[in-house]
């Protein structure tokens, strides 16, 4: 993945180069469109596979989305990042991992991901076990595993781990595009609490 990681950043760097050239040219919400296109497709392009990955390679990719950020807004090196992301809207890397996740947990629940994802359980739906209040629960079991190392990054595992903390309002909610809104407002409350 170490591969992935770098190809996704020389690619994003070159579109930078080609985009800067036209920067002074184009409107500011034109620049922030193509900057979306060009950059953020490459950077969520497979970012679902990166779950539980080292934090060097997360801040690699962070430092596209930075480095997006002060095109977009004429920021200089120097300057701070968190008010043109704020401003942006944008998600930092590490929660658009973590939403990707989610989302596709949401459709593999619903019924309306691939089947080779195979089924995830709910806590509510162990067989042998006793009704309790926290049957009412949208919580997932989160497998067992063996490998310390890459167990963890197991779609089974990281998918239950990541929906469980999500709360009931955002879990429950009636389709996939009502689901992202609510799980974009979450992520983004949670990473830039006001």
């Amino acid at each position: 993945m170490r591969t992935h990681v770098k190809r996704a950043v020389s690619c994003c760097f070159a579109a930078f180069r080609q985009l800067r050239q036209i920067r002074r040219s184009v409107p500011t919400t034109t620049f922030q469109t193509l900057v979306v296109a060009l950059v953020h497709s490459r950077l969520d392009y497979g970012n679902g596979v990166l779950v539980g990955f080292p934090d060097y390679l997360v801040q690699r990719l962070q430092s596209v989305l930075n480095a997006a950020a002060r095109m977009t807004f004429h920021l200089k090196r120097s300057d701070h990042i968190t008010d043109a992301l704020v401003s942006l809207h944008w998600l930092r890397v590490s929660e658009r991992i973590q939403f990707k996740v989610a989302v596709l947990t949401y459709k593999v629940l619903n019924g309306s991901a691939p089947p080779y994802l195979g089924p995830l359980t709910r806590v509510a739906d162990v067989p042998g076990r006793r009704a309790l209040r926290s049957a009412d629960t949208h919580q997932l079991v989160v497998p067992s595993y063996r490998l310390s190392t890459v167990g963890s990054r197991a779609f089974p595992v990281a998918a239950a781990r990541i929906w469980n903390t999500l709360p009931v309002n955002v879990v429950s909610a009636s389709t996939v595009q009502s689901f992202q809104h609510k799980l974009k407002s979450f992520r983004f409350d949670q990473s830039f609490p006001n």
